[in-house]
Order: C-alpha cells, then sequence, then structure tokens
C-alpha cells in the first residue's frame, strides 16, 4: 500500500510538472517570461528598500540626533512624491520613444514623449520585453526615488524642508528624466546612439547626484560651525544597519538591471558584491595606516563607494573588474571625501559628491577598459581605446549639464521659498523646527 501511494504521488509530481512546464512555455510563446518576472518583482522591492529604509538608517545615522527624523521624513516624502510624478509624466518623458529615429538628432534624442502620461495604454497584458510593462515601470521608478534621495546627505542638518521638496523635484525634471532618457532610452536616445556603457546609473544616478548634491551644498552654505567644529555620527549602529540594508538592496539594483533570471543578472551580482568587498576592505586598510586604527564607519563607507563605481560597469565586466573597480574607487573617493573636501572647504555633510558623484565617475571610465573580452568582459566589439573616449564624454557632459542646471534650480529654490533655516533653528535642530517631533525622547 505505501509503495502504491509513493507511485501514485510520483505520478502525480510528474503530471504537475509537465502541466507547469507546458504553461511556461505558452507564456514564453507570448512573450512573457515568468521566471524573468518573478527576479524583478524582487528586484524592485529590493532598490525600493534601499531607500525606505536603508538609505535613510545610513544616513541618519551620521547625523546629530536633532535631525535623525528630518532626514528620515525627506526620504518618506520624496518616496511619495517621486511616484506621482513618475505616474503623470516622468516615465513617459524617460522611456517613452515616439518619434525616435537612430542618429537622427532631434529633441526625442534628449527626451521621451507624453504618449505614456498617467501609463496611458499599459495594461496588465503590456509586455516590455519579457516582463510586464507595468512591472518595468515600477522598476524604474525605484531608481528615480533614489537618485535625488542622494542628495540629501550633502545639505543635511541646514536646509528647509520645503526647499529640500522644491529642489529635489525640479532636479528630477530637468536633470535626472533627460539623463535617462539619453542613456536608457534606447535607439534614437543621445547616450545610446553615442554607445555610453552604463548598466545600472553610474551616470544616470551617481554622477547626477553626486554633482547636483555637490553644487547644492556649497549654494546652501556650511553647518554652524563648519569646519572648526566636529560633527560626530549620533548611532554608528543605524549607519552600519544601513549600509548592511543599501549592500543587500544592491543585488537587485544591478543584478535587477539585467531584466531578467539568466547568467548576466547572477554575474552582475557576483561583480558587485566583489567590488563592495575591495571597497571596504581598502578605505580600512587606509585608516589603519593613517589613523592607527580601522572604523565601522571608514568601512561602511568603503563598501558604499566599491557599490558606487561598479553600478555602470557591473553587466559589462567579469571578477576581476570588479576587484580592480573596488581597489581604485577606495582609494579615489576615500582621498575625494578627505583631502579634497578640506582643501576645498565645502561641507558635503555626509560625503555625497566624494562616494557616488567620484564613485560613479570611475566605474563609468573604467567600464571602458574592463568591459572588454581581454579583462574578462562579455563586450566583445569592444575597442578599449575609443570606448573611453565615449565613457568620458558621457561622463563629462553630464556632470557640466548637471553643474549647469542644479545650480540654476538652487538658486531658483532659494528665491521662492529660501533654502535654509535661521541659524537659531539649526541649532534646535530640525526635527522639533520643521516637524513638531523628536526622533528620542530622553
Amino acid at each position: 500500500m505505501a509503495a502504491s501511494s509513493i507511485k501514485n504521488a510520483a505520478g502525480a509530481g510528474l503530471a504537475m510538472a509537465a502541466t507547469l512546464a507546458l504553461s511556461g512555455t505558452a507564456h514564453a510563446s507570448d512573450g512573457l517570461d515568468t521566471g524573468d518576472t518573478a527576479w524583478i518583482i524582487v528586484a524592485t522591492a529590493l532598490v525600493l528598500f534601499m531607500t525606505i529604509p536603508g538609505l535613510f538608517l545610513f544616513y541618519a545615522g551620521l547625523l546629530q540626533r536633532r535631525n535623525v527624523l528630518s532626514m528620515m521624513m525627506q526620504c518618506l516624502a520624496l518616496t511619495c512624491l517621486v511616484t506621482v510624478i513618475w505616474l503623470a509624466f516622468g516615465y513617459s518623458l524617460a522611456f517613452d520613444s515616439t518619434g525616435m529615429v537612430a542618429g537622427q538628432t532631434g529633441l526625442h534624442s534628449f527626451v521621451g514623449g507624453l504618449s505614456k502620461a498617467f501609463l496611458s495604454g499599459v495594461g496588465p497584458d503590456t509586455l516590455s520585453g519579457t516582463i510586464p510593462e507595468a512591472l518595468f515601470f515600477a522598476f524604474q521608478l525605484t531608481f528615480a526615488i533614489i537618485t535625488p534621495a542622494l542628495m540629501l546627505g550633502a545639505f543635511a542638518e541646514r536646509m528647509k524642508f520645503s526647499a529640500v521638496l522644491v529642489y529635489s523635484l525640479t532636479w528630477l525634471v530637468v536633470v535626472y528624466l533627460p539623463i535617462c532618457h539619453m542613456v536608457w532610452g534606447g535607439e534614437g536616445a543621445f547616450f545610446a546612439d553615442m554607445g555610453v556603457l552604463d548598466f545600472a546609473g553610474g551616470i544616470v544616478v551617481h554622477i547626477t547626484a553626486g554633482v547636483g548634491a555637490l553644487v547644492a551644498c556649497i549654494v546652501v552654505g556650511p553647518r554652524d560651525g563648519h569646519p572648526e567644529r566636529s560633527f560626530f555620527p549620533h548611532n554608528l549602529t543605524m549607519t552600519v544597519t544601513g549600509t548592511a540594508m543599501l549592500w543587500v538592496g544592491w543585488f537587485g539594483f544591478n543584478g535587477g538591471s539585467a531584466l531578467g533570471a539568466n547568467g548576466g543578472a547572477a554575474m552582475a551580482i557576483v561583480v558587485t558584491h566583489i567590488s563592495a568587498s575591495v571597497g571596504a576592505l581598502v578605505w580600512m586598510f587606509v585608516e589603519w595606516s593613517k589613523n592607527g586604527k580601522p572604523s565601522a564607519l571608514g568601512t561602511a563607507t568603503g563598501a558604499i563607494a566599491g557599490l558606487a563605481a561598479v553600478t555602470p560597469a557591473s553587466g559589462f565586466i567579469g571578477p576581476v573588474g570588479g576587484l580592480v573597480i573596488g581597489l581604485v574607487s577606495g582609494f579615489v573617493c576615500y582621498w575625494a571625501s578627505t583631502t579634497v573636501k578640506r582643501k576645498f572647504g565645502y561641507d558635503d555633510s555626509l560625503d555625497v559628491f566624494g562616494v557616488h558623484g567620484v564613485g560613479g565617475f570611475v566605474g563609468t571610465i573604467l567600464a571602458g577598459v574592463f568591459a572588454a573580452p581581454a579583462f574578462g568582459g562579455n563586450q566583445a566589439e569592444l575597442i578599449v581605446g575609443k570606448q573611453l573616449m565615449t565613457q568620458s564624454i558621457g561622463a563629462f557632459g553630464t556632470a557640466v549639464y548637471t553643474l549647469i542646471a542644479s545650480y540654476a534650480l538652487i538658486k531658483l529654490t532659494g528665491a521662492l521659498v529660501g533654502l535654509r533655516v535661521a541659524d537659531t533653528e539649526e541649532a534646535e535642530g530640525l526635527d522639533s523646527v520643521e516637524h513638531a517631533e523628536r526622533g528620542y525622547t530622553l
């Protein structure tokens, strides 16, 4: 009887497997791949997790205790507001390819159309490649959320909440949307037609956010007491926890950018982890040699530098490329966040430019080398010298445009709502002044 039951159960299992296989084949023939869809659903959740709660814990722990809720509130508010903009017209301006023709210069080389505003024409069965377009919309939305949120660390602890919202949202429209379209808009988009490599956002996310943050922190001005006064993090445990969340979320950020459950996604995750690990070790050992002790904050920051730097290259390189990018970014981002910042005296509170801007630039340039098959990359026809020039044009061109646009937008924000709180309000803390709340009761 027992043997008969086992045989019947095995038969039922085989029948179910056959049914599922036939179902998967049917979906594949229709263009939908359920495996790809499942992975991008997970990746979308991971990337949103990077902002709420990953980024706001990482940033909030680095602030003084009287400003912890202000950072969390800024991240939460941007998440909600960017979502509405993305639905209304952001997604369409970034990814609508109506009227685009490869090799022809025109408005749609720089920004998309409006035919997908409010997801017009997009239903449950509408596909983008092998996944539902609604899922592609959601995945790309998480990138649009985290990019302006990254800038918050540069002008933390002194900028009005209203100014944060005005600057961040106008910046999203004027800077992020056109750069996103030019790089990821497909055939006919300006940087895409040039052959610029940016797998998951070295240009689109990190260079734009880094430069936009630098401009804003300089115009807003330093925190009261900078640089004479030291601003110590109030809760490094919170920051290291946020680092871990960002690191895990980055697997969705880079691995998800393959837009499929495949070997490309797997390799992107592998090189992402390698670069983060090496970047953390480099920063740790540099601090150890210079200061006599390794710090948790430095190690965490080095990991973020490695993650930011590998992002543009992650889908094009092999393990050696990930190792070298982590190594270079660890040194260069440390130098940018310490020596360069001290030399020029700007108060980039949480090193957004030094880590994300410089890291994104490093990775964008090095993608032009390590994407070549000779260095373990997968771009068979890549010519290193030519690609380095293309990568440089994409990186520098984006930086210049972002600098000019960001300066105009931060000045406009100041004219509309003012930029920073009064000195007495800064001393009291943004939690109570801006939100009538406190993060801690004791």
